[in-house]
């Protein structure tokens, strides 16, 4: 056969325009309704930026498994898709505008809308291009974005159906807010770090007499909304206080001391100040005690009127100048260092501040005791702890956000009237100008996708989702949310599994962040290696649920094993001719017996492994078989057989066959070399659609046989390595067994041992025919016999002997000498002498074998 292979392999060559044609020829494309459906949607990558080695993982890891289940005949559909990402976005915008001096106030909405549109539109692209680069074979025609009118029209239908059943209510509630997106977060949006902080113990003095309360707190800039001091009902240290006013510090506002037995009399002083517009617990305190609700600081965090003089300030600066007000005015018993854990945004990183807020809830009682009874199987199983933990006894939702880009709440305002719809109840009413969470939108994804709320035939066919991968850090935020509202809004889990990978790392372990910079831009990675030693490093180095270690040496060694398949395939490409290539499986020799039995097994292990999501594992049985069996041993003994005009055809039948399906099977992991091999060897179209490979043939005793002969060479192979004897020098050997079969599978197979044994003369036999003096190595079944002769150079033995002698004769007079010396033993730490009177000890006794060999050949 004629072979275009260059001698090695260019993985830029290789995938050269290869996706293009990929798409071009819609191999991608789902819509084959004769096929069993399999589904996986992709998890919406952000229009924020650029792709990341965390997204090359798991997209690689889809790819992988819709790759095969394409190849096993399934109507195989990866949903494409991005998501709008509403605050990460929103902030990009503004950033842009800020750059330009532009503010988005000055845009007003509309406009503003019009620039975020046209970075969505630059940004998609340029993750289409990274998808293309990856190799990933998503099906463009049915690819969605989370602001597309279709999936409007599901978050409209899941707001206003969840309203009216009492779902989602509007109301005042403590939030986590971002004083610098200015919007509400939802719980899970805030990133907690123990960090020192201080406890400032602020004087409240008491309105009638000289007296005074000590309350311990971290955020002293709120104390000018406070609207109590709160003490236990049973505290008998303060029981006269209560019903008594005191004066919040430095000012004349007057506040009353009351009682509450949420107070812990342990923390503290046992008194603590009562903030209902900035505290959650405050919060509920103040409904109990019908307490005012006022704010001293804005949306942005800067005081405002409340706080007198201090007015304008920004929170944290603020906090300094109070104590050092009230340090002057004797006003603060004492300050501590205290640790906490401290809140920031995982949007902007900044400091979150809880703050009363007029928000929209997602009521979550009923709804969390019915996500626990999904049937989704997790892998690893023992995250389906940790969303059954995080599932009991969860808060409401805080699902509105202050931002202009996203889904617009459908609802209406006019005087203190509401109303949820899409369309506008008349005159006079205004919508509502928040939008909702990123989340609420993405939650629908899997079935929002496919038509949702109507009830489209794709819906009816690629719904359930078969297989959810992403990343075990989302699990709150995007997985218990898209199985609750797909129980909610369709009956059903919206995916059978969900199959969670960890971060990736650095080669030290340490988390990737541009502070460390230690990032890997998978782009340059591609360009070095190429993308197929990008997919299999990434996919073969972590255990499902593990975190993965990124190592330029093990991309390397990726690239290295594909380099390898190229020769494979490059041998036997150019050692076929051209004839219709069938296997007689009647007329198999022994290594073509064994090499099919071991593909057998090989192909049931690996989709043992695939099924399970042990890709590690998968690729460990492909990459042995084709490494060390295939490769090292058929192939090598194929060039005996390809002489022999009997064997001649079979051999290339054999070759063509096991390379067809080493291809086949490696091919969801690296597709784009294994496609290029694929055409250059069967000249078909393409790997893409080509049948997985199927289980036909198995001889136990084949492969037996034939590990036998294996071990027997390894074995011969290993004593001319310890005898540091050339592969290439003949040896007289001897091969003895009394089992009457293993004879004559080795007479059979004579020429063949002859040739890897490397023997001037190879005698089988039921017992040792030579004479001369032997070296025995003893296996299972055989005994095998070498002269021993062949094996050593006498003259060479005794020269590296007697060196060996000689050094070691200065190392004991070294030693010895050290050891007599008083200055060194009154001087030396004792483990010192220790350690050098073993060495002594050591040298002796490495001289005394030395000698005795040298006498074997004076």
């Amino acid at each position: 056969m004629k072979t275009n292979l260059e001698t090695k392999y260019d993985h830029l060559k290789v995938e050269e325009n290869r996706y293009d044609n990929w798409v071009r020829k819609e191999y991608f494309n789902a819509n084959r309704r004769e096929l069993e459906p399999f589904t996986i949607v992709i998890p919406p990558p952000n229009v924020t930026g650029k792709l990341h080695l965390g997204h090359a993982w798991d997209n690689t890891l889809q790819d992988i498994i819709i790759r095969r289940k394409r190849m096993q005949g399934y109507d195989a559909l990866f949903l494409p898709g991005m998501d709008h990402a509403g605050i990460a976005t929103q902030a990009r915008v503004d950033e842009k505008l800020r750059k330009q001096n532009i503010s988005r106030y000055d845009l007003g909405r509309e406009k503003f809308l019009e620039v975020a549109w046209q970075w969505k539109e630059e940004y998609s692209t340029h993750i289409r291009k990274q998808w293309k680069a990856l190799g990933i074979s998503v099906d463009y025609s049915k690819e969605r974005f989370t602001l597309d009118k279709g999936l409007n029209d599901a978050v409209n239908h899941v707001f206003i159906t969840m309203h009216e059943k009492g779902l989602i209510y509007r109301g005042n509630r403590i939030i986590h807010w971002d004083v610098n997106a200015k919007t509400a977060l939802s719980n899970i949006e805030v990133e907690y770090k123990d960090e020192l902080s201080k406890l400032y113990y602020l004087k409240y003095n008491l309105v009638d007499s000289n007296d005074h309360l000590v309350i311990a707190t971290t955020r002293p800039e709120t104390m000018f909304a406070d609207q109590a001091l709160m003490v236990h009902p049973f505290d008998l240290r303060y029981r006269k206080y209560v019903g008594k006013e005191v004066f919040i510090p430095g000012t004349n506002v007057k506040i009353k001391v009351i009682s509450d037995d949420y107070v812990d009399m342990d923390f503290g002083t046992g008194v603590v100040k009562v903030t209902p517009a900035h505290d959650a617990n405050d919060f509920e305190v103040g409904l109990r005690h019908n307490l005012a609700m006022p704010h001293c600081m804005d949306e942005s965090g800067h005081l405002n009127a409340m706080a007198f003089e201090f007015e304008g300030l920004e929170r944290f600066e603020a906090r300094k100048k109070v104590i050092e007000k009230l340090e002057k005015i004797g006003q603060v018993e004492k300050i501590e260092d205290y640790q906490t854990n401290i809140g920031y945004s995982e949007r902007t990183g900044v400091v979150v501040e809880p703050r009363l807020s007029l928000q929209w809830f997602v009521k979550m009682d009923e709804i969390a005791k019915d996500s626990l009874k999904t049937e989704t199987e997790f892998v690893p199983e023992r995250f389906k702890k940790i969303y059954n933990n995080w599932m009991t006894d969860t808060q409401d939702w805080c699902i509105s956000r202050q931002l202009w880009w996203g889904h617009r709440i459908p609802a209406w305002y006019k005087d203190e009237k509401v109303k949820v719809q899409i369309e506008s109840p008349g005159e006079s009413w205004t919508q509502d100008e928040d939008v909702l969470d990123t989340w609420f939108s993405s939650a629908l994804w899997p079935f929002s996708t496919l038509g949702f709320p109507e009830n489209t035939e794709d819906l009816m066919r690629y719904y359930p989702t078969d297989v959810l991968v992403t990343g075990y850090d989302i699990i709150f935020f995007w997985v218990a949310r898209m199985i609750f509202q797909g129980r909610l809004f369709t009956n059903k889990d919206p995916f059978k599994k969900v199959l969670l990978h960890g971060l990736i790392r650095d080669k030290d372990g340490r988390k990737m962040s541009k502070s460390l910079n230690n990032g890997v831009d998978p782009m340059d990675v591609i360009k070095e290696y190429g993308v197929d030693a990008l997919r299999y490093f990434l996919t073969t180095n972590s255990s499902p649920g593990q975190d993965l270690r990124y190592d330029t040496e093990k991309v390397e060694s990726s690239w290295n094993f594909i380099n390898k398949l190229w020769n494979i395939s490059r041998f036997v490409m150019m050692n076929l001719d051209d004839f219709n290539f069938e296997v007689d499986f009647n007329n198999l020799s022994l290594f073509d017996s064994w090499i099919l039995s071991r593909l057998n097994d090989v192909i049931i292990e690996a989709d043992i492994h695939y099924e399970k999501f042990n890709f590690n594992e998968a690729s460990h049985v492909l990459y042995n078989f084709i490494w060390n069996e295939f490769a090292a041993w058929y192939v090598e003994l194929s060039k005996i057989s390809l002489k022999d005009e009997k064997l001649n055809k079979n051999t290339q039948s054999v070759l063509y066959y096991v390379l067809e399906s080493v291809l086949k099977l490696l091919h969801p992991f690296i597709p784009f070399v294994t496609d290029m091999l694929y055409v250059e060897l069967t000249k078909e179209d393409s790997i893409i659609r080509a049948n997985w490979p199927v289980i036909n043939y198995k001889n136990e005793k084949d492969i037996k046989d034939l590990n036998i002969i294996i071990d027997l060479i390894t074995r011969v192979r290993n004593l001319r390595a310890e005898y540091k004897v050339l592969p290439s020098k003949p040896l007289l050997i001897n091969i003895v067994t009394s089992d009457a079969n293993l004879i004559n599978v080795l007479q059979k197979h004579h020429n063949y041992l002859t040739e890897f044994l490397k023997t001037s003369n190879l005698i089988i036999s039921k017992e040792l025919e030579t004479l001369d003096e032997t070296i025995v190595i003893v296996a299972n079944e055989i005994s095998i016999y070498i002269v021993k002769e062949d094996l050593i150079d006498k003259e060479e033995q005794i020269l590296l002997l007697t060196k060996q002698k000689e050094q070691l004769e200065k190392e004991i007079k070294r030693s010895k000498d050290m050891l007599s010396n008083e200055r060194f033993l009154s001087k030396a730490p004792e483990a010192k002498i220790l350690e050098e009177k073993l060495k002594y000890e050591n040298y002796l006794s490495q001289y005394e074998k030395v000698m005795d060999e040298l006498k074997e050949y004076v």
